[in-house]
């Protein structure tokens, strides 16, 4: 048994199953890979990586496997699950996940084919089957739910990691009592009612990190020039499963040695010279239905716009997040001995999904020379 010290958790134990996944090349490579992507460009502290995290949700799993009692053989399942869960994720993380979805068809949870040498080999010590993590990971067992469902380990990790690393105050949450108060009902992972105040927490931090974290709009630019660069890659031959395994430095690397468009983004992005907001609007400053179906043809969009604005391709970004939802309402609650969902017992609940469309935001991005003429070609396309 090997301890090891985390400044969010304390104390994290790992015995030889752990160790031995954890010294795999997919898992150090967590060590190169951001957890918040860009957000260090707006908390200078937020360099955490997805390899504290995956240390940091095997804790709370093993937490969760004492609390329901789950024996010995199920336990390393769930426990190699939560050291792996992230090894499907592409540099800088999310910033990246949009276009290896699109070029792989594959999302970060979808592990299967990672999952191969030197992990099988240590899966094998335990005569675990690398397919069961792979359905573990993706949420698709009654025991993944401890992984992947509304109230999970992943996220009650990262949503106080994020907070502690980034240094905001909304990262309070008593993951313990929530943890103590969890149980099997009909192999749906519930929430008992003394569990209530602790599962509200972690709502209200989710909804308060958004906007001030997550959806902070010097992230989303960050994230919106790297993607663009990323993708030029991709068209100029870039191997998109190569792509997925590079981490954050081999990435920028690439980038900077790449002639034209990518070379310049990477460039800004070294001296933080991002670009600026040309239009930033909320739903009720747009058609949100029509404007939710251009996320589809973003690409003819921005080039129709940089025409318009006279500006090469590229250098007009439409960042149109997706339809805002807190998936955590529907975490399920024992009330008197009957299942509900939590939005149904939870005024708080039901007024924070309400609310969490207050935090979206349409984005045209630019650089600053060119704000005042994009603007106008932005708002012919995009404003009501």
């Amino acid at each position: 048994m090997k301890v090891v010290k985390d400044p969010v958790h304390g104390y994290i134990l790992l015995d030889k199953f752990a160790l031995g996944l954890i010294d795999t090349p997919e898992v150090q490579r967590l060590r190169r890979i951001r957890q918040l992507g860009l957000s260090n460009f707006v908390y200078p502290g937020a360099n955490h990586t997805r390899f504290e995290h995956s240390l940091g949700t095997l804790h709370l799993v093993d937490m969760l496997l004492n609390t329901l009692s789950i024996d010995d053989e199920e336990r390393d399942e769930v426990r190699a699950a939560a050291l792996l869960h992230d090894i499907g994720h592409g540099p800088f993380s999310h910033s990246t996940e949009g276009i290896l979805e699109r070029y792989t068809g594959k999302n970060h949870d979808d592990v299967g084919d990672l999952i191969i040498g030197e992990i099988a080999d240590v899966l094998e010590t335990q005569s675990i089957d690398p397919s069961h993590i792979s359905k573990l990971i993706l949420g698709e067992t009654p025991l993944g739910q401890l992984i992947n469902s509304e109230l999970d380990a992943d996220r009650m990790d990262y949503l106080v990691r994020d907070a502690y690393y980034t240094g905001v105050a909304y990262g309070v949450i008593d993951y313990v009592r929530l943890i103590y108060e969890m149980e099997f009902r009909e192999e749906l992972l519930v929430v008992r009612e003394g569990g209530l105040q602790a599962a509200e927490s972690l709502l209200i931090s989710r909804f308060l990190m958004h906007p001030t974290v997550y959806f902070h709009h010097v992230s989303r630019i960050g994230e919106a020039m790297l993607s663009h660069a990323t993708e030029a890659l991709i068209e100029t031959g870039l191997d998109p499963n190569v792509l997925k395994r590079m981490d954050d430095s081999e990435l920028m690397a690439t980038l900077r040695s790449t002639k034209g468009y990518p070379r310049d983004i990477a460039e800004r992005m070294d001296r933080r010279r991002l670009f600026k907001r040309a239009i930033y609007l909320g739903k009720d400053s747009v058609d949100i239905e029509r404007v939710l179906e251009f996320q589809n043809q973003y690409k003819k969009i921005e080039s129709e716009m940089a025409r318009e604005a006279g500006l090469p391709g590229g250098y007009v970004l439409l960042d149109i997040p997706k339809r805002l939802e807190i998936a955590e309402g529907r975490s399920r609650i024992l009330i008197k001995d009957e299942m509900k969902h939590l939005d149904e017992v939870s005024q708080l609940v039901r007024a924070l999904v309400d609310a969490q469309w207050d935090n979206w935001k349409l984005g045209v991005y630019t650089p600053e020379e060119h704000r005042a003429k994009v603007e106008k070609v932005a708002r012919n396309y995009l404003v009501k």
